[in-house]
């Protein structure tokens, strides 16, 4: 936690590619006497030089933006200011995505159809310097460490690589190729790559079935 003077409110940066979620999100949280959201920015770079500029006490990421990835930035911002508190507001169920953010460097993970009151509370619990997950991501992760993460108990979606996983959801986004490689500042060639390592490791053998099976999958996180 950055020192701050005794009393002053703990300064929140958003990271969110949705101005009319922040807007509402920083209405609610301004309502708080004790928290204050001093920005919000909707890419990495300028996620970064606000960080630097603005000096909040807690950074709130989303993971699904659309010119970076979350958990890269969360993986980032763990690197350059590992005192930050990062935590992680999504839309994307906590099932998959929770430990990934947790494993990341996020010090907490809570998904945006909670009611403001829950978001409240992880704030402040992250902004206090503790983790904030539910029983069910609590019980997960301390079963994978304690199994020292043997191999056999992964789905085969625990097999992904963060990047792997990020092409398989765009793609279930109904995403080309071309706009994958945009987005994610990567070539074709590295992006179909990707693809064939997500075909092997789900043990699909064509791509529509890997578009069929990232389509579904997609549904299923965003219920």
């Amino acid at each position: 936690m950055r020192d701050r003077p005794a009393g002053t409110p703990y300064k929140i940066l958003l990271i969110d590619d949705h101005p009319v979620f922040c807007l509402g999100m920083s209405e609610l949280i301004n309502k708080e006497k004790d928290l204050v959201v001093v920005g919000s920015e909707e890419t990495d770079i300028k996620a970064y030089h606000a960080i630097l500029k603005l000096q909040p006490d807690l950074v709130i990421v989303d993971i699904s933006l659309k010119d970076s990835d979350g958990i890269d930035i969360v993986q980032e911002i763990n690197r350059l200011h590992p005192d930050l508190p990062v935590l992680v507001l999504s839309m994307y169920d906590e099932s998959l995505y929770a430990e990934r953010a947790l494993m990341a460097g996020a010090r907490g993970y809570i998904m945006k159809q909670e009611a403001i009151e829950m978001v409240v509370k992880a704030i402040r619990h992250v902004a206090g310097g503790n983790i904030y997950a539910s029983d069910k991501v609590k019980e997960k992760v301390f079963k994978r460490l304690v199994a020292k993460q043997n191999r056999e108990e992964k789905t085969p979606l625990d097999l992904l690589t963060n990047r792997e996983l990020e092409v398989f959801r765009l793609i279930g986004d109904g995403y080309s190729t071309k706009e994958i490689a945009d987005q994610m500042r990567l070539s074709h060639k590295t992006i179909g790559t990707y693809r064939e390592n997500i075909k092997e490791k789900l043990g699909l053998k064509h791509y529509t079935e890997l578009v069929k099976s990232a389509v579904h999958w997609s549904q299923k996180i965003q219920m």
